[in-house]
C-alpha cells in the first residue's frame, strides 16, 4: 500500500480503522487470557476473584418499566436515566408522573 498516494480523508479513515483493529486485537488478548486464567483457578478450586481479592463482578438486572407513553403504550421509561421527550412533555402539559405510571 502507498501511502503517500492517498489523499487525507483515506490517511484519516485508515488510522482510525488501525486504531478499532489495535482496540480489537487487545481486548480478544485479554478475554483470552482472562479465561486460561479461570480456568487455572478452577481447577485448583478457586474462582479468579478469591485470589486476586477482588469484587466479583454483579450483574444488574434489567430495570422494570414505570411510565407509559400515553400516545403509544409500547413506549416506556423505568424512571432510571435521562427522561424521555414524551414525559417531560407531558409533565409540561400538567400532568402528574403518577398519570403516566404504568
Amino acid at each position: 500500500m502507498d501511502l503517500n498516494s492517498l489523499s487525507l480523508k483515506e490517511l484519516k479513515d485508515l488510522q482510525s480503522q488501525v486504531a478499532k483493529a489495535i482496540a480489537g486485537y487487545e481486548g480478544r488478548r485479554k478475554r483470552e487470557a482472562l479465561a486460561e486464567l479461570e480456568e487455572i483457578a478452577k481447577a485448583k478450586g478457586f474462582t479468579l476473584s478469591e485470589l486476586t481479592g477482588a469484587a466479583p463482578t454483579r450483574k444488574r438486572s434489567p430495570s422494570v418499566a414505570k411510565y407509559a407513553n400515553p400516545a403509544n403504550k409500547a413506549d416506556t421509561w423505568s424512571g432510571r436515566g435521562r427522561k424521555p421527550r414524551w414525559f417531560s412533555e407531558a409533565l409540561a402539559k400538567g400532568k402528574k408522573p403518577e398519570d403516566l405510571a404504568l
